[in-house]
């Protein structure tokens, strides 16, 4: 016999159907709202795609010198890191060398502040995808300090003051006296010669960090110029 018992589930259609029509509607919901965080990533994917390079170059990144740069961003940095490392190499003969007391401290607060400038643009040119060594540039071995440029001359390479091999050895003989003469006149040359670099820098760089540095060494370097100068006039 038909057993009229499974005729009491027919009323529970409705809630099935209406359940299925629920789970339809909330599953249409987070497709929809899939399609809007979609939609919301491209349009913030096209903000920063929107914002166009002022370079042919990649940004910094993470090396300190974050922004657009230019080559004479790139050039600022590749050159002055040999100037200053051989600045460094200078004010490192003064001890054991130099007699006046100014001379001393000059030369020790130049090491104290290229030092970390070197590091500084060193990071900002791998951070560039740049060579550090600045191979561009004819006739220019980096890596050799004292290279043979002359006294306080600029070459083809746009270096300016860089002290040449003969120099440098002249000063490391001297002692005393002497050595605070040729220290301080050497020292104004390659300053003077830097400082040009950086004005070059103020007037055709674009990275606002290394803009800054440039800055920096103009007003730093020609204060001590003005000290060097000084104590010449004495000794």
């Amino acid at each position: 016999m038909f057993d009229r018992t499974a005729i009491k589930h027919v009323p529970g259609r409705p809630l099935v159907r209406r359940i299925a029509v629920a789970g339809i509607a909330a599953a249409a919901g987070l497709t929809l709202a899939a399609c809007g965080n979609s939609n919301d990533d491209r349009v913030n994917g096209m903000d920063h795609e929107a914002k166009p390079s002022t370079t042919a170059t990649k940004d910094a990144g993470a090396n300190g010198a974050p922004g657009a740069f230019n080559d004479a961003d790139v050039m600022f940095a590749q050159m002055m890191i040999p100037h200053h490392q051989q600045a460094v190499e200078m004010s490192e003969l003064a001890d054991g060398r130099a007699e006046d007391p100014e001379i001393k401290s000059l030369a020790a607060a130049v090491e104290k502040a290229q030092d970390p400038e070197i590091q500084k643009m060193t990071s900002w040119l791998k951070g560039w995808g740049k060579p550090v060594s600045g191979g561009s540039a004819p006739g220019m071995d980096h890596g050799m300090p004292g290279m043979d440029h002359g006294s306080g001359s600029k070459d083809g390479s746009g270096m300016s003051g860089m002290m040449s091999g003969k120099d440098m050895k002249n000063l490391m003989a001297a002692k005393g006296r002497d050595f605070d003469r040729k220290f301080a006149r050497m020292m104004i040359g390659h300053h003077n010669g830097a400082i040009e670099m950086a004005n070059d820098e103020q007037k055709k760089g674009k990275n606002v960090t290394a803009k800054k540095l440039a800055d920096d060494v103009v007003t730093n370097q020609s204060a001590e110029v003005g000290k060097l100068n000084k104590i010449l006039d004495r000794l």
